[in-house]
């Protein structure tokens, strides 16, 4: 029987959807294809030990995965998820009652089968979005991220027995709801806070009225990174679309904090000298963003 499963695949701060196709049929082998990195070829191990502990079981007939589009490179194991319940309904041992092909789902499994968080919930959400899914199941810790996005139900799970469980009509579940924003500031620092420095104050208030950069050169504790860190909080508070642009970005380079679920103040990046330029302008055999990308301001046009 062969069972498409949708999920989602990161690419600098973009999201590509994925179609996870698993077939299950004559033949004893596990077949996992599509240009998937160690990662998810481990999630065989994983996914069968999850399958059994939870009183299920792994077929044993040639089981096919296949990941679409075969020529973008699949990293990490958060499609345990997607390819479990796929191999679930392949082998007829789950039937689902939602229609399975109008969500994105992703997460990682733990052998227990509890759900853990992903990166890039939230570049996710809008390509869910554009796309025209109905909705996604994301772990928990990922809920909130996700649900900023407007016009799409996200659902948020601890373990795959719910997930069963609610894609089945065993069990019913609400969206989560998404915050209302709430623009802020670095918590603990003000600009007013610097006591003299009157011309590097001037300088940098009529920078940050402009736009424009700023090279601080001085020796070591002479300010600069004091007065850099409060350089955010006499600039405008973010716009909903600057935060959203922004959270992104530090969602991507997994340096959100799944409890914010958005970033509502400023970032502020403090590389150390010895920084690599990989490290600081982004890149990699699978792209992702720098400390530049990180710190930035993202106009939005419009």
């Amino acid at each position: 029987m062969l069972v498409r499963v949708f999920g989602s695949a990161i690419h600098g701060v973009d999201a590509i959807t994925i179609t996870i196709e698993v077939n299950v049929g004559q033949g004893t082998r596990f077949c996992l294809v599509g240009l998937p990195d160690n990662a998810v070829k481990e999630s065989e191990y994983r996914i069968e030990t999850v399958i059994k502990n939870i009183g299920y079981k792994m077929p044993r007939l040639r089981t096919v995965v296949n990941m679409a589009p075969a020529d973008i490179r699949k990293a990490g194991a958060a499609y345990d998820l997607p390819i479990a319940l796929g191999i679930l309904a392949a082998s007829e041992q789950a039937v689902f009652a939602q229609a399975i092909g109008s969500f994105i789902i992703m997460g990682e499994l733990g052998l227990d089968g509890a759900m853990r968080p992903v990166r890039g919930a939230l570049p996710m959400a809008m390509r869910a979005r554009q796309e025209g899914f109905a909705g996604m199941i994301l772990p928990q810790q990922n809920a909130l991220e996700a649900a900023m996005v407007e016009g799409i139900n996200v659902y948020g799970m601890t373990h795959l027995r719910e997930v069963l469980a609610f894609l089945e009509g065993r069990e019913q579940r609400e969206p989560e709801p998404a915050a209302a924003y709430q623009p802020g500031f670095a918590a603990g620092l003000d600009f007013s806070e610097v006591k003299g420095q009157e011309t590097i104050k001037r300088a940098m208030e009529i920078a940050a009225a402009g736009g424009h950069n700023i090279l601080l050169v001085g020796p070591p504790g002479a300010g600069k990174t004091m007065l850099a860190r409060r350089l955010p909080t006499i600039l405008p508070p973010l716009t909903l679309a600057e935060a959203l642009e922004t959270t992104r970005i530090h969602s991507v380079a997994g340096k959100l904090n799944a409890a914010d679920g958005i970033l509502t103040s400023r970032p502020f990046r403090s590389p150390h000298h010895t920084i690599s330029e990989m490290a600081m302008v982004g890149g990699g055999s699978i792209p992702s963003p720098g400390d530049l990308a990180g710190a930035a301001r993202h106009p939005v046009p419009g």
